[in-house]
């Protein structure tokens, strides 16, 4: 009897080891890439070109399992990230605006530099037009090293590695919407922005189970993903709408943070990396 309580509490450690999870998403990220380059190659892009409808009749949504993967389950990875950034906004090192004025100046730095040697090195030309591919960060693989790592990389870095790589993939995202997007859907961003005043009218309201708030937080993701803007940018927004101090007694951030890391880190992530790892590096060969 002794050894199943044993075991229990080593499994839970396990899933809250950061470094275990940066593991699993090395692992799959190798997985990825020997798979794309080996003989079942052609397995590996029918995989994740598969079609997959979700959701009843006239509101489904049809992707195919690589889409679902970066829109869809990304969007719960996202959500975590701006839930660990907005508790250190309120009650962590970024709550001074002089320390979270600093990642925002970085990663601004991080998105203008690039930009400008792209242009440098390309010229004038079409080939101009793609500036912007050079602007995102890989937060999900940022952060997996830095998981990898484990207690090796000090609080503060991870907490400005991460700053910036959220602050550097918004600024990407509004570049794309800008620049790339032949046409964005003002009725979709006006839904998107009617299920986020919902929600800020919810916490307002005292309305308090987070039960209540998946069906809200479900149709703004829908409606980012039809509005020409990548829906991840839900899972962002969201993640910062969340309160950080407690609500009637519950640390709501907290245990969002405590069940979803490791469904994040653990699934999603590697997922993520199985599904966009798979590099052919064999030259048309």
């Amino acid at each position: 009897m002794g050894a199943r309580p044993r075991w229990g509490r080593r499994l839970r450690r396990l899933v809250h080891d950061e470094a275990a999870g940066g593991v699993v998403l090395l692992v799959a990220a190798v997985a990825a890439l020997v798979w794309a380059n080996s003989p079942a190659a052609a397995g590996y892009e029918a995989l994740w070109h598969l079609r997959l409808t979700v959701g009843p009749g006239p509101v489904s949504v049809t992707e195919d399992l690589r889409h679902w993967v970066n829109d869809g389950l990304m969007a719960l990875f996202f959500f975590v990230v701006g839930l660990e950034v907005k508790r250190e906004l309120v009650v962590g090192e970024l709550r001074d605006r002089r320390a979270a004025a600093l990642p925002a100046l970085a990663a601004l730095g991080g998105v203008v530099l690039p930009a400008v040697l792209f242009l440098a090195v390309v010229g004038g030309g079409p080939e101009a037009r793609g500036w912007g591919v050079p602007l995102a960060t890989d937060i999900a693989f940022a952060v997996g090293v830095l998981a990898l790592l484990g207690s090796r990389v000090p609080a503060g870095v991870k907490l400005f590695l991460l700053s910036v790589a959220i602050v550097d993939d918004i600024i990407a995202v509004g570049v794309i919407a800008v620049a790339y997007t032949d046409a964005l859907e003002p009725g979709w961003l006006l839904a998107a922005a009617g299920g986020l005043i919902a929600v800020a009218v919810m916490r307002r309201s005292g309305v308090g189970p987070v039960a209540a708030y998946v069906p809200v937080g479900v149709f703004v993701w829908y409606a980012t993903l039809h509005s020409g803007l990548h829906a991840t940018i839900a899972g962002v927004v969201l993640g910062l709408m969340t309160p950080a101090r407690p609500v009637g007694g519950r640390a709501v951030l907290d245990d969002l943070q405590r069940r979803l890391h490791p469904i994040t880190a653990f699934a999603v992530v590697p997922l993520f990396a199985l599904a966009n790892a798979g590099v052919d590096l064999r030259g048309g060969a």
